[in-house]
């Protein structure tokens, strides 16, 4: 088994939380964040970490990076307790908030670089050539002497996660990294971040509203809602989670010429546009006998599987646990 470079084991964190009852009392409760989760992350993987708003993602990534203690468990970064030894962790990790920056804000770009090379006394050659492997994939040539107030999200965003690999950390943790960006900065983004994984084989743990940054980055998933964690496994496998499955695949049938409503057994025709019919079947079952069945009643062109959007899978799997 391949070694487990990020390890929890039944992670808690409580908060306590104070809110006014009235104009002389107040009342304490405790809010319980992350409940009992446990997972290991492989050296190397790129592992996609989803839920809604509160459902303890960012908690966890807290947890993970030293800013926040534990209230129970048992968690270990790279063999580090990040709690106890935050600053030899921080060498080790780099982290992204989609929401803050960590550059300097009236510096430009090339200046916050060149403090952070001091900060994290990144060797003279290292840090060349990490700075120019950034810049050259993330497009950044043109930005490096433009103060960091002027950028563009899209554009200090692209800085901020070349401000993050300049160390070369060992794991990089993604906390809404494509919020707000438009079509083109969120390409090349994910496209660096693919190359980062598989030529330097840095560990990502990536949280996100933004459900095609999982599609196109990871293979595995694992969703949390209400602090624990409701599924981890492979991206294809959202489709089986959940009390019923989560929802539906879609065969979409190309036919000679338009025709009355398809009828097999097993699917049901949820759209008819000219000679393309849609036929929707249960994603646990096998396309193979409907695919037989429809190519052998019917005079067909072309076909096509869809599986189900992820974001109904996960809407499916919250309002199973409600």
């Amino acid at each position: 088994m391949a070694e487990a470079l990020i390890a929890l084991d039944g992670v808690e964190k409580v908060f306590d939380v104070r809110r006014r009852v009235n104009w002389i009392r107040r009342e304490k409760r405790q809010v319980r964040a992350v409940d009992g989760i446990s997972f290991e992350v492989a050296r190397g993987e790129m592992v996609g970490y989803i839920g809604p708003n509160g459902a303890g993602k960012s908690t966890t990534i807290k947890m993970l990076t030293g800013i926040l203690t534990p209230s129970g468990g048992r968690l270990r970064v790279a063999g580090i307790d990040p709690a106890r030894e935050r600053m030899r962790l921080a060498h080790r990790i780099g982290v992204v908030f989609g929401q803050r920056t960590t550059l300097w804000w009236d510096l430009p770009l090339k200046d916050s670089y060149g403090l952070m090379r001091r900060m994290y006394r990144i060797p003279a050659a290292r840090y060349a050539e990490n700075l120019e492997r950034c810049v050259d994939r993330l497009d950044l040539g043109e930005l490096l002497d433009v103060p960091v107030r002027q950028l563009s999200l899209g554009q200090r965003m692209r800085g901020d996660i070349a401000a993050a690999l300049l160390h070369d950390p060992e794991v990089l943790y993604l906390d809404e990294p494509t919020i707000g960006l438009d079509v083109v900065s969120k390409a090349k983004v994910r496209g660096f971040l693919r190359q980062l994984n598989e030529e330097l084989g840095t560990t990502v743990l990536l949280t996100t509203h933004d459900l095609q940054d999982i599609e196109q980055l990871c293979e595995r998933v694992m969703v949390i809602d209400h602090g624990r964690l409701m599924y981890d496994g492979p991206l294809g496998g959202l489709h089986e989670a959940g009390p019923e499955g989560a929802g539906e695949r879609t065969l979409v049938v190309d036919l000679e010429a338009e025709i009355a409503p398809i009828e097999i057994a097993g699917a049901r025709v949820v759209k008819v546009d000219g000679p393309r019919q849609w036929l929707a079947f249960p994603a646990r079952a096998s396309a193979a006998p409907l695919v037989a069945e429809v190519a052998a009643r019917y005079p067909l062109l072309d076909l096509s599987v869809r599986e189900p959007d992820i974001e109904d899978v996960i809407a499916r799997m919250y309002a199973g646990r409600g």
